[in-house]
């Protein structure tokens, strides 16, 4: 079994477990617009991935089994028996991993922003961005990866934002960020997904680039039960854009399972 890390975790609310997720270089507080829209309704856990915010730095490289044992040393931490878990990005690769390997403690998952069926153009469009970062370095492709999280009309109106965004991955150990980069451009959950058998919800953005709708609607055909929902006129940076609409859809749905 993969070793886990023991990692920070932030609790807001009352109510059934939610378990947040969030993707690269980011950090429980991605998720904090979406949570203070449902705290009302769940106890949102959002926690730090191993390598980012306040979580200890792994001694090695990882893949995405040692996150999803990270994700259930959390889950006994808290002594929690059934969750909800709601997931972005890569955290949307380790929601369905973890309900795979662990389907006795999964009420519901939703899958936000994630991809799965890519085409070889798509992995090759993927992994490219990869190999710029390690040719070029992380910074000097922050700028492609701004044009594909957020909307330009946000981006113009919330600099500020776009630059704590950026601030935030050129802060990330950047051995842990191409690790994680890594998972995501390399997981393809496409052998796998049929065997998850808890309700999904599978939303993306419209206009989201690596994880469009097309890559969605093969996720939520290839789910056993699933509602998909497509975002109009968003890209990646959902949580960012969007976290009363997301929040309002994790609610629907959860609370129509």
């Amino acid at each position: 079994m993969a070793a886990s890390i023991d990692c920070p975790h932030w609790e807001n609310g009352q109510g059934d477990p939610l378990v947040l997720v969030h993707g690269i270089g980011a950090s429980h507080a991605a998720w904090n617009g979406v949570v203070e829209n449902l705290k009302s309704d769940f106890l949102c856990i959002s926690y730090d991935l191993r390598g980012h915010g306040d979580a200890p730095l792994p001694g090695e490289s990882f893949g995405l089994d040692e996150l999803v044992e990270d994700l259930e040393a959390l889950r006994k931490k808290l002594g929690l028996d059934r969750m909800h878990i709601a997931g972005h990005s890569l955290g949307g690769m380790i929601g369905p991993a973890y309900a795979r390997e662990y389907p006795d403690h999964v009420e519901t998952l939703s899958l936000l922003s994630t991809a799965a069926g890519r085409t070889e153009n798509d992995k090759e469009k993927v992994q490219g961005v990869v190999a710029r970062m390690e040719s070029e370095g992380i910074g000097n492709v922050l700028e492609t990866l701004v044009d594909r999280w957020y909307t330009d009309d946000f981006a113009r109106a919330n600099p500020d934002v776009v630059q704590a965004r950026l601030k935030q991955v050129v802060g990330t150990n950047p051995d842990v960020f191409l690790n994680v980069f890594h998972i995501y451009a390399e997981t393809e959950m496409a052998p796998w997904l049929h065997e998850v058998s808890a309700p999904s919800l599978v939303l993306t953005g419209e206009l989201d680039g690596g994880c469009n709708p097309r890559l969605n609607e093969f996720i939520h055909s290839q789910l056993e039960d699933s509602k998909l929902v497509i975002l109009k006129g968003l890209k990646h940076s959902i949580l960012a854009e969007a976290p009363e609409q997301v929040a309002s859809e994790i609610r629907h749905f959860i609370s129509h399972v």
